[in-house]
């Protein structure tokens, strides 16, 4: 087995509203998949399915190599997850939740709620009831929870979510520990582009229900375009003499002051220099390349031509 998950044309309906519509997704095993999509965009129904929470409408579900059935459920004690707001027992401690949730999974090995607690540093709360804990706590104890059972797969819908800033590189650390010792393949959605950004082995962007693209982020690395940012107060000026004095034609106007220049192969130093001669105003000049939200984002408003840069006027 080398897929953990794999959807094909997984679609569900709400009466006459499609929210997730023909998604197609593979997560490798021992992968971490970044889920990127804004809120609405069908991420958190699709896990919802994944679960059996909510029955799809269309398409198909295999879970460890297996087609996933109408009323079948053995493959959840092989599942940990995260969607939505956790619920406790608020009256009990941590310990005592988790020690309910591995009693109901079917999970004996007392040992590893310690070591759960441990993991995302939920310690030194041993009397401490649930009520008594802060947002941040309980988004670590519903992760705690999530591993205690030694998971194969993980589901985390929007997992850092309370967290404070030492909370999330913690998380971060973990999510890795987990993939690399553990070998859990983690389907994660957020829209905290930076923090997949740094984790995920593999991105899906889902947008209005539709998949808009899967890519591994070493490829996307790869692909990404160095550019030379201008800013002018005169940007038609500037494309005319970028394309009649030097020749350029990989470039693109990105609002009224400001051009990007695809063509590495003119110097930042000719650019500036000859933009001047021909009195262009230059408010400023810079090296720059594309981060996985600006993917993000061309991606969403259908512009998934981020590496492929029109020609001026097209």
């Amino acid at each position: 087995m080398t897929n953990t998950i794999r959807t094909r044309m997984l679609s569900k309906s709400y009466k006459s509203t499609e929210t997730v519509s023909n998604v197609d997704i593979t997560v490798k095993r021992g992968e971490i998949y970044g889920f990127l999509g804004p809120n609405g965009a069908g991420k958190s129904t699709v896990m919802k399915m994944l679960l059996g929470l909510v029955r799809p409408t269309g398409g198909e579900i295999e879970l460890f190599g297996e087609k996933l059935m109408p009323g079948s459920n053995e493959h959840l004690k092989r599942i940990g997850h995260l969607i939505e707001t956790p619920v406790f027992y608020e009256r009990l401690t941590a310990a005592q939740n988790l020690d309910l949730h591995a009693e109901y999974m079917g999970y004996h090995n007392k040992e590893a709620i310690g070591e759960a607690l441990r993991m995302v540093q939920l310690i030194g709360v041993d009397n401490k009831p649930v009520k008594e804990f802060s947002l941040g706590m309980k988004q670590r104890l519903a992760i705690a929870r999530a591993i205690c059972t030694r998971p194969e797969l993980l589901l985390l819908d929007e997992p850092i979510n309370g967290l404070d800033p030492e909370g999330i590189q913690l998380m971060r650390s973990l999510f890795r520990r987990l993939r690399d010792e553990w070998g859990i393949s983690i389907l994660i959605s957020s829209h905290l582009l930076s923090e997949i950004e740094q984790i995920a082995d593999t991105i899906g962007v889902i947008d209005r229900g539709h998949l808009i693209r899967e890519v591994s982020l070493d490829e996307l690395r790869a692909s990404r375009t160095d550019y030379v940012e201008i800013a002018t107060p005169n940007a038609a000026l500037a494309a005319f003499v970028l394309t009649e004095k030097l020749g350029i034609e990989r470039f693109k106007q990105t609002g009224e002051r400001v051009l990007r220049v695809y063509d590495m192969n003119v110097s930042q130093e000719t650019l500036s220099k000859t933009l001047i001669l021909n009195d262009v105003p230059i408010e400023s000049i810079n090296r720059r390349h594309h981060s996985l939200e600006e993917y993000f984002f061309d991606m969403i408003k259908g512009g998934d031509n981020h590496d492929a840069p029109r020609q001026a006027g097209a």
